[in-house]
C-alpha cells in the first residue's frame, strides 16, 4: 500500500517546475496545495500522483488529465490513474447544462479501463473499486439516461464509499463537492449545500492547504443566502494554490456574493494572468466576466472598457474544445457574449444594447444574452420592430433548450423572455401587460439561482421592475424592487443609487 506523508506531497508541490520537464513551467516554484490520496499503484508513483489530485481539486483539468497520464506512463497497471483521468474527464461538476456526448464517451472509456485494471490487478483494494464504480455513474448508459439521474447516482456512490471508509477524508470531501453539485437549483433550503459545507468545515482544521476543502466550501455556499460563510474559505484558498488560476478567481465568487468588488478586481486579474500563461483562454475569460463586472459596481469604466477591448484578441486564441481548467469551453463563449453586454446594460446605454449582434454557437444561452440586452435597448430607443425580433429570437431559443432537456437554461431563457416581454409591452403603452410579465419574470428569478459561469443576471429582474416602476412614475414601489434586489445582489451600483434617489 502506498503511504506518503503530507510533508512529502508539500514538498513535492513545493518544488520548482524545471526540476520536472513534463510539468508546465512556472517562474516560481510551483504551489497548489497539500494533497494525499492513498493507492496501491506502484510506490514511485505516489508523489505524481497527489500532484494530479491536487490539480483535480483546484478543477485544472488539463493539467489533472496530463498528471494522471503521466502515472499510468510510469505505472500502467494503476487504475486509480483512469478513475481520475474519467473524473477529470466530466469537468466543472457545477457548470450548469448537459456535457457533450464526444467528453462523455472520453469519460466512460477510461472508467471501463480503470475498472480492467482493478480487475486484473489482485492488489486492488475494495475502496479503489468503490471509487471507480462511483465514477462510472457519471457516465453510465449516457446516451439513454439523463444527466441528473447519473449526478444523483454518483452523489449517492460517493456518500456510500464515504460511509464504508470513514477515515478515508477523500472520499468524504469527493463526496461533498457531489452534494453541492447534485443541488437543485430551486431548493431555498439549501439542504445539499449546507450538508457539504458542514462536511468540509470539520476538516479544514486538520488539512488546513487542502485546496479542495476552501474550494468546495466556496462552491457550497455560492448563493445569497450562504454567502458570508465562505468568506474565510475565499480569503485563503488563493494563497493556498497561487499556480492554479482557478484558485486565484474562485474567492471572487464570495466577493462577488457579498460586494467586495475590489478585491473581486484583484484576484480576477491575477487569475487571467496566469490563465493566459498557461494557454487556458476560457478560464482568462471566465475571470474577465467577473472582473468586468467588478469594475462596473465599482464605476470604474475605463477599467472595464479596457477589458472588453482585449476580447478580440481573446477570441483569436479561444479554442471552444480545449480541455484547460475549471471553466469549459462554454464558460468563454458565455463570456464573450455577457461581457459586451454587461458594458451596454450596467451603463443604460441603450443604443448600444440595441446595436449588438448575437453570435450562433453550440450554446444558445450565450446568445439569449445579447438577444435581451439587444431587445431592451431596442424598446428604450423605440426601435419596436427591433424589439419584437429580440422578444421572438428569445422565444425560439427558450423552445429549442427545452426541446433539448436544457432545463436550467431553458427556464433562465424564459425569465429573460419575459422581461423583454414586458418592456416591449411599456414601450407599445401597455403599462399593465408590462407589469405583469415583469413581475413573473421576478417572481421565476426568485425561485432559482445564478450558476457558476456568471457572477449574476445580466440584467437582474427585480432590478428591471424596480425600472418599469419607476418609469411609470411608482417611485416607493420601484424603491422596494430596488431594495429586494440589494437583499440578494448586495452592493449592485444601479439598484444602490436607484434606493437611495428621492423620487415620486
Amino acid at each position: 500500500m502506498t503511504r506518503t506523508t503530507f510533508a512529502a506531497a508539500a514538498l513535492l508541490l513545493a518544488f520548482p517546475a524545471a526540476a520536472r520537464p513534463q510539468d508546465h513551467a512556472h517562474p516560481t516554484p510551483e504551489r497548489l496545495g497539500t494533497v494525499h490520496f492513498e493507492t496501491s499503484c506502484r510506490p514511485q508513483v505516489a508523489p505524481r500522483f497527489d500532484r494530479a489530485i491536487a490539480l483535480l481539486h483546484s478543477f485544472e483539468f488539463g493539467d489533472a488529465l496530463e498528471g494522471f497520464g503521466d502515472v499510468l506512463a510510469e505505472d500502467p497497471s494503476c487504475a486509480m490513474a483512469q478513475w481520475g483521468i474519467a473524473l477529470s474527464r466530466w469537468g466543472n461538476p457545477m457548470a450548469a447544462g448537459n456535457k457533450p456526448a464526444a467528453q462523455l464517451r472520453l469519460g466512460r472509456e477510461a472508467a471501463e479501463a480503470g475498472a480492467r485494471l482493478a480487475a486484473a490487478a489482485t492488489g486492488t483494494t475494495a475502496r479503489e473499486r468503490g471509487y471507480l464504480a462511483a465514477v462510472a455513474q457519471l457516465f453510465d448508459r449516457f446516451e439513454q439516461q439523463d444527466q441528473r439521474t447519473r449526478v444523483l447516482a454518483y452523489e449517492r456512490a460517493m456518500g456510500e464509499l464515504a460511509a464504508r471508509h470513514p477515515a478515508d477524508s477523500e472520499a468524504r470531501i469527493f463526496h461533498a463537492i457531489a452534494l453541492a453539485a447534485s443541488a437543485s437549483p430551486t431548493d431555498k433550503t439549501y439542504a445539499n449545500q449546507l450538508r457539504a459545507g458542514a462536511v468540509l468545515e470539520s476538516l479544514v482544521e486538520r488539512q488546513p492547504d487542502h485546496p479542495g476543502l476552501s474550494h468546495y466550501i466556496i462552491h457550497s455556499y455560492d448563493y445569497p443566502a450562504l454567502a458570508d460563510k465562505a468568506r474565510a474559505a475565499a480569503k485563503r484558498y488563493a494563497a493556498i494554490a497561487p499556480s492554479a488560476a482557478h484558485a486565484l478567481h474562485m474567492p471572487s465568487h464570495t466577493f462577488t456574493r457579498v460586494g467586495m468588488w475590489e478585491e473581486s478586481v484583484r484576484t480576477n486579474m491575477r487569475s487571467m494572468e496566469v490563465a493566459l500563461g498557461n494557454g487556458s483562454i476560457s478560464e482568462a475569460l471566465h475571470a474577465a466576466d467577473y472582473a468586468v463586472y467588478a469594475h462596473l459596481q465599482l464605476g470604474q469604466e475605463t477599467e472595464a472598457k479596457a477589458l472588453l477591448d482585449r476580447l478580440p484578441a481573446l477570441a483569436a486564441r479561444f479554442d471552444v474544445n480545449a480541455v484547460t481548467g475549471a471553466a469549459p469551453g462554454s464558460a468563454g463563449v458565455f463570456a464573450l457574449a455577457a461581457i459586451p453586454a454587461r458594458w451596454a446594460l450596467e451603463r443604460r446605454a441603450w443604443a448600444e444594447a440595441a446595436a449588438l449582434e448575437p453570435t450562433a454557437s453550440a450554446f444558445p444561452y450565450t446568445e439569449a444574452m445579447s438577444w435581451l440586452a439587444r431587445g431592451l435597448g431596442a424598446s428604450h430607443t423605440g426601435d419596436l420592430a427591433r424589439a419584437r425580433a429580440a422578444v421572438d429570437s428569445l422565444a425560439a431559443i427558450q423552445r429549442r433548450l427545452a426541446t433539448a432537456g436544457e432545463a436550467y437554461w431553458a427556464e433562465q431563457v424564459a425569465i429573460q423572455h419575459l422581461a423583454a416581454q414586458a418592456w416591449l409591452a411599456h414601450a407599445e403603452g401597455r403599462p399593465d401587460e408590462s407589469l405583469t410579465r415583469m413581475r413573473e419574470a421576478a417572481v421565476r428569478e426568485d425561485a432559482t439561482e445564478k450558476n457558476a459561469v456568471t457572477p449574476g443576471p445580466l440584467a437582474p429582474a427585480r432590478e428591471l421592475l424596480g425600472d418599469l416602476f419607476l418609469a411609470l412614475g411608482r417611485g416607493a414601489e420601484a424603491r422596494a424592487e430596488y431594495r429586494a434586489t440589494l437583499a440578494r445582489e448586495p452592493g449592485r451600483r444601479h439598484s444602490l443609487r436607484a434606493a437611495a434617489a428621492p423620487g415620486k
